[in-house]
């Protein structure tokens, strides 16, 4: 990934995310959550760095949008 540009961050409640994962679904997955939550700029596609495993994407929030309360969810095999 290249560098943050400066006006992504530059006020409070901005914010980039870089996600890694295993796959393009789980990357597209966890962008589309946060996407529920918050104002997102997302990325079409992952990229894949050489030497590294799995994919990344980048996707770039404004928390000062909520979109939707926060909800939570079961993990697998977790005990309520």
């Amino acid at each position: 990934m290249g560098p943050i540009n400066e006006v992504h961050v530059g006020e409070p409640g901005l914010a980039v995310v870089e996600i890694a994962a295993c796959d393009d679904q789980t990357a597209l997955a966890v962008q589309e959550l946060l996407s529920e939550r918050w104002a997102t700029s997302t990325a079409d596609r992952t990229t894949r760095d050489p030497g590294q495993p799995g994919v990344r994407l980048r996707c770039y929030l404004d928390v000062r949008q909520e979109l939707s309360p926060p909800h939570r969810t079961s993990v697998p095999g977790e005990v309520s």
